[in-house]
């Protein structure tokens, strides 16, 4: 599996995401204003403040020039996996639905939090069961996920009880395009994938995209 991490300007966690990405793969950096996505076999967008959150989270790294590709590449059914700001970019790429709002507190959150898998029939949960909690930080000003009447079968994650830290819509901490192929979550995962950040779970996640099948 090779696993390929855009950068942005204004993007912070790209190379927790790169490193994440190399326990279980190769991977490598992609830049924002190269069409080109070298052959790489699942797309990461991290977390950050991608051009700054100028207008609106994720709203000009929509139009970048490697999120067409992207979004060919999701559309013809290659994994994509957006994280906190990613998640942001791919709700305004229109590649997921609904939108990400401004935590209820307006404030911003920096906290342990866990999440329960809710959809195993996905590229990035299929090394979990159904159920399992995960322990995986939050950080983000701009979570609160709202999506009038989204299908219950395109939730993957839920903030577990008394877990929620934005107000998010029903507790959903992440979610998938029909397909599965395309999923977005504002939790962390790059954060957790060693023990001695107090938490391995994240790992799961990549974990389950290095079990997908390549050409």
């Amino acid at each position: 599996m090779r696993f390929g991490v855009i950068r942005f300007p204004g993007s912070c966690d790209e190379i927790d995401a790169l490193r994440a990405c190399r326990r279980f793969g190769d991977a490598e950096l992609l830049w924002h204003g190269d069409r080109d996505l070298r052959g790489v076999d699942a797309v990461v967008i991290p977390g950050g403040f991608s051009y700054g959150d100028y207008l609106r989270a994720g709203a000009l790294a929509r139009f970048a020039p490697a999120m067409e590709t992207v979004i060919e590449f999701a559309r013809a059914g290659g994994p994509v996996l957006g994280i906190c700001n990613g998640f942001q970019v791919l709700c305004e790429a229109g590649l997921l639905p609904g939108a990400l709002l401004p935590n209820r507190s307006l404030r911003f959150v920096c906290r342990q939090v866990e999440v329960v898998v809710e959809n195993i029939d996905t590229p990035f949960t299929r090394a979990c069961e159904k159920g399992d909690r995960l322990s995986v930080p939050v950080k983000h000003t701009t979570g609160r996920y709202h999506a009038p009447d989204i299908p219950e079968e395109r939730v993957v994650l839920r903030y577990a009880p008394g877990e929620n830290p934005n107000g998010s819509q029903e507790d959903i901490a992440g979610v998938c395009n029909p397909e599965g192929n395309v999923f977005g979550l504002m939790p962390h995962p790059e954060h957790a994938v060693d023990p001695l950040t107090g938490s391995a779970d994240g790992g799961r996640l990549f974990e389950s995209l290095a079990m997908v099948p390549v050409a």
